[in-house]
C-alpha cells in the first residue's frame, strides 16, 4: 500500500504537540502558585462554564486558564484524530489517533477527580504522569504523520547486545520513573530525596544510552544528532533541578509563592516533560531504522504520495 505524506496533517499534528507543552506551563503554574482547588466545582468552574473576571481572583486564574487550554487540547486531537482518519490510510495510526483522544478523556476524567476527591488518594500525582504519557502519544503521531517517517530510510544493523531497542525504551522507563518521583514531591506524597537520587540515575541512564547509539551508530545522522540532543536536554535540566532547589531554600520564610520558586520550578516541571518525550522520539527512531532481532528489511522501496 501506498502511503501518503500530508503536509497538512503533520503541520496539526506538530500544533497539537505545542499546546500540548502550554498545557504544561498552565499545569505548573497551578501547582507552583498553590492554586489547586482554588476553583471547587467541576467541570464548571465556580457553577459556570464563563466565570467573570472577578469570579477568577487570585488561585482561581490558573486553575480556570489550565482547564479552557486542557479542554482546547481535547478539541484539537479530536480534530487531529478525524484528519487522520479521512487523510491517512494505515489503520494501524488511524487506532492509535483514536487511543489519544481516549487519553485525553481520561486524563481529563484524573483532573477532575483531582478536584473531586480534593487532591486525594494519589490523584494529583496520577494525573500528572498520566499526561506524561499522553503527550508521548501525540508527540508519536508528529512523528508518525512526518516526511521522515514515511520515506525510505536506509536501515542499520545493530550487532550489540543488549539491543539498542532494549537501551531506548529503558532509558525511557527510567526516566518516567524520575517524573513519578519528581510529581510525588511536588504534591507531597514524597520527600525530595528520592528525586535527588533519581536525577542521577537518569544521568547514567542517558549517558549509557547515549554511548550506544555513538559507539554502534556513530556514522548515522539521526542518532548522532539524537544523543547529542539527549546529553543537552538531560544537562539543561539537572540544571534547572538545581536552580528550581535552590530557589526553595533560597525562599524558606519568606511569603509563598515567591515569583523565583514559582518560575524556576515551573521551567524545570516543563523541561522534564520535553525530556521524557525527547526519550520516546529517541525510541522511535531507533524502531524507524533499526531493524529488530530476526527481521528482514524489505528491499523494494516504500512509495510516498505528497499533499
Amino acid at each position: 500500500m501506498t502511503s501518503t505524506y500530508n503536509s497538512g496533517v503533520h503541520r496539526f499534528a506538530v500544533f497539537v504537540v505545542a499546546w500540548t507543552v502550554l498545557l504544561f506551563v498552565a499545569g505548573a503554574l497551578v501547582t507552583s502558585n498553590d492554586a489547586a482547588l482554588s476553583v471547587p466545582d467541576w467541570p464548571k468552574s465556580f457553577g459556570t462554564w464563563f466565570p467573570s473576571l472577578r469570579m477568577l481572583a487570585g488561585g482561581a486564574f490558573f486553575e480556570h486558564s489550565h482547564r479552557v487550554i486542557a479542554g482546547g487540547l481535547g478539541i484539537f486531537t479530536l480534530a487531529l484524530a478525524v484528519l487522520i482518519w479521512v487523510k491517512d490510510n494505515r489503520r494501524w495510526l488511524r487506532w492509535f489517533g483514536v487511543i489519544a483522544v481516549a487519553g485525553i478523556a481520561v486524563q481529563a476524567m484524573l483532573g477532575g477527580e483531582v478536584v473531586r476527591q480534593m487532591l486525594h488518594y494519589w490523584l494529583p500525582v496520577m494525573h500528572a504522569c498520566f499526561a506524561q504519557i499522553v503527550f508521548g502519544a501525540l508527540l508519536s503521531i508528529a512523528v508518525f504523520t512526518s516526511r521522515w517517517w514515511m520515506s525510505d530510510r536506509a536501515q542499520l544493523a545493530d550487532l550489540g547486545s543488549p539491543s539498542i531497542h532494549t537501551v531506548a525504551i529503558v532509558n525511557s522507563e527510567v526516566i518516567f520513573l524520575q517524573v513519578v518521583l519528581g510529581a510525588g514531591f511536588r504534591h507531597q506524597e514524597l520527600p525530595v530525596w528520592p528525586h535527588i537520587v533519581g536525577a542521577f540515575v537518569v544521568m547514567g541512564t542517558v549517558g549509557w544510552t547515549a554511548a550506544m547509539l555513538r559507539k554502534r551508530f556513530g556514522a548515522s545522522p539521526e542518532l548522532s544528532k539524537g544523543r547529542k540532543l539527549l546529553h543537552s536536554i538531560v544537562g539543561i535540566q539537572f540544571l534547572l533541578g538545581l536552580g528550581a532547589y535552590w530557589s526553595r531554600l533560597a525562599t524558606v520564610g519568606e511569603a509563598q509563592p515567591m515569583p523565583i520558586m514559582v518560575w524556576t520550578t515551573v521551567v524545570h516541571t516543563v523541561f522534564g516533560a520535553i525530556l521524557f518525550a525527547f526519550s520516546v522520539f529517541i525510541v522511535l527512531i531507533c524502531y524507524r531504522i533499526v531493524p529488530r532481532r530476526g527481521e528482514v528489511a524489505t528491499g523494494a522501496p516504500r512509495q510516498v504520495a505528497v499533499r
